[in-house]
C-alpha cells in the first residue's frame, strides 16, 4: 500500500535537507539560492517498520512575477492533492514570513493532516522563539534541526501515527501488474487491448484501496490483477502540470504493484522522464518489463530492434537484465507475449534458491575472484543465504563487510544473474558480519 508524505514551504527553509535525512540520501540539491529544487525529488523512508514515500517540493511563493515560482506553486498544490500527510516547514531564524502566512491559509483549507515543522531550532533560545508559530493556526508544531537531525525521531513518530493503516480488504493473492509510463505513451490503449471486448470477464475487486483500482484479468490461462490508478481523483485546477502529475501517479501505481510494464514511445525513444520512472521501479524493488509501443509507426531498417534495445540498456546501466518487447497496443501486436513475459518475471521475482546450492555456486565464484584487499586487509566471505522477503535479496557473511565496495557487489550480482534466472527483477545484496 502506498503512503505519501509531502514536504512543503517557501524556498530556503531546509526542505531538501530534511528530505535527505528522511530518505537517508544526498539526492536533493541543497543550495542557498532560492528555488534550487525545481523538480520533485522522491524517496522511500521507513520508520518503525512502516514504509512511506517522501516528496520534496519546490518552495511555495504566492503572487510572484517569476514564472518559475508559479510552476513551483502548481507543484506544491499537486503534492498537497496527492499526498496523505503534509509537512509544512518554516524557519525559526526568520519568524513568520508573509509567504508562510499565505501557505498556511492554503493548508488550513485542506482536509488532510498538516504538521508544522520549525527548522533550525538548535539551542534553547530558538526553542523559545519557535512558540511564535502557533500563530499560523495549524496547531502544535515540531521543532527540529534538519542539519544535525535533532528532533527528527519525534517528528517521525508523529508522522507514522497519522499515515493510513493497511487496508486488509479481500484482495485475492494474485500478481499485481501495473502499466506505467509518461503521458500519451499508450497506457489506456494497452489496457483496452489487454481487456478487449470481453470486459465481462474482468471484474473490479472488492477491498480496493483508495489509491488504486484493481481489475482482475482471468483468461487464456492467465490470472492476475491489473493495477489502475488513472482517473481516480478529480484533478485540481493545476493539472496543466501533466508531467509532474504523471510522476505522482506513477509513485502510487508502482508501490501498489508487483510487476511494472514500463511503456516507451517508439517514435521518441527513451527520455529522461522514462528513466525517472524506471529508477522508481528499481527503488521499490518491483519486477519490470519494458514495452516499446507504437512500433507499427517505425520504418523498419536492418538491425533497428537490436540498435533500439542497445540504446535503452546503455541508458539504464548498471541494471540491464530485463525483457524488452516491441508492441503496438492499438493493433494488438505481440499483446499475448506481454502476458507470458509478465508470468515469467513474476516467477523470477518469487524464485527461492536453496542455501546449499547458493553456497556451492557462489563460493566457488568468490574463490576464483575474491574481493580486492583494502588497506592490506583481506575480505573472507564464508557463507551466502537468501533472505526470507518478498523480493530476491541475499546476505553474504564475511569478516569485514565495510570493505566490500559497489563494483564487487555488481560483479557478484552479474554472476548470480548468469547462474540463476532473475531477468526483470532487481536483486539486493547485503554484506553482514559473520
Amino acid at each position: 500500500m502506498s503512503r505519501i508524505v509531502a514536504i512543503v514551504g517557501r524556498p530556503n527553509v531546509g526542505k531538501s535537507t530534511l528530505f535527505n535525512r528522511l530518505v537517508d540520501s544526498r539526492e536533493a540539491i541543497v543550495d542557498e539560492v532560492s528555488g534550487v529544487t525545481r523538480d520533485r525529488n522522491y524517496g522511500m523512508s521507513n520508520w518503525n517498520g512502516i514504509d512511506f514515500s517522501v516528496i520534496d517540493t519546490g518552495g511555495y511563493v504566492q503572487n510572484s512575477d517569476d514564472v518559475f515560482e508559479e510552476e513551483i506553486n502548481k507543484q506544491v498544490l499537486l503534492a498537497i492533492e496527492e499526498s496523505d500527510l503534509i509537512l509544512f516547514m518554516v524557519d525559526v531564524t526568520c519568524g513568520i514570513h508573509e509567504m508562510d502566512t499565505s501557505v498556511s491559509s492554503l493548508l488550513r483549507r485542506v482536509d488532510k493532516k498538516v504538521i508544522v515543522v520549525v527548522n533550525k531550532v538548535d539551542n534553547g533560545e530558538r526553542l523559545m522563539e519557535a512558540t511564535e508559530f502557533y500563530n499560523l493556526g495549524l496547531g502544535d508544531y515540531f521543532p527540529l534541526s534538519s542539519m544535525n537531525g535533532s528532533g527528527t525521531g519525534e517528528l517521525l513518530d508523529e508522522v507514522v501515527k497519522h499515515l493510513p493503516k493497511e487496508d486488509p480488504g479481500v484482495m485475492p493473492d494474485l500478481p499485481r501488474i501495473a502499466i506505467v509510463g509518461r503521458p500519451n505513451v499508450g497506457k489506456s490503449s494497452l489496457v483496452n487491448s489487454l481487456l478487449g471486448e470481453e470486459r465481462n470477464i474482468v471484474t473490479p475487486v472488492a477491498g480496493t484501496t483508495r489509491d488504486s483500482i484493481y481489475t482482475r484479468y482471468n483468461k487464456f490461462q492467465h490470472d492476475f490483477l491489473l493495477v489502475d490508478t488513472a482517473g481516480l481523483r478529480k484533478k485540481g485546477k493545476v493539472s496543466e502540470d501533466i508531467e509532474f502529475y504523471s510522476v505522482m501517479r506513477a509513485v502510487r501505481t508502482i508501490e501498489n504493484s508487483d510487476i511494472c510494464l514500463l511503456l516507451l514511445d517508439a517514435t521518441r525513444g527513451i527520455e529522461s522522464q522514462d528513466l525517472n520512472i524506471m529508477s522508481l521501479i528499481q527503488k521499490n524493488n518491483k519486477g519490470m518489463i519494458v514495452l516499446v509501443n507504437k512500433w507499427d509507426l517505425i520504418e523498419k531498417e536492418n538491425n533497428i530492434t537490436t540498435q533500439f534495445e542497445k540504446d535503452i540498456r546503455e541508458k539504464t546501466a548498471p541494471f540491464t537484465d530485463y525483457p524488452i518487447l516491441f508492441i503496438s497496443a492499438i493493433n494488438k501486436q505481440r499483446i499475448h507475449k506481454v502476458l507470458e513475459l509478465a508470468e515469467q518475471v513474476n516467477k523470477n521475482r518469487n524464485r527461492k534458491i536453496s542455501t546449499s546450492e547458493l553456497n556451492d555456486v557462489m563460493l566457488q565464484i568468490i574463490k576464483n575472484n575474491p574481493p580486492p584487499a583494502l588497506k592490506g586487509k583481506y575480505v573472507k566471505i564464508k557463507y551466502v543465504t537468501q533472505l526470507p522477503i518478498y523480493t530476491p535479496a541475499f546476505a553474504f557473511f564475511c569478516n569485514l563487510p565495510q570493505y566490500v565496495k559497489d563494483p564487487y557487489m555488481r560483479y557478484l550480482e552479474n554472476r548470480m544473474r548468469e547462474k540463476f534466472d532473475f531477468t526483470g527483477v532487481p536483486i539486493r545484496i547485503f554484506f553482514r558480519k559473520k
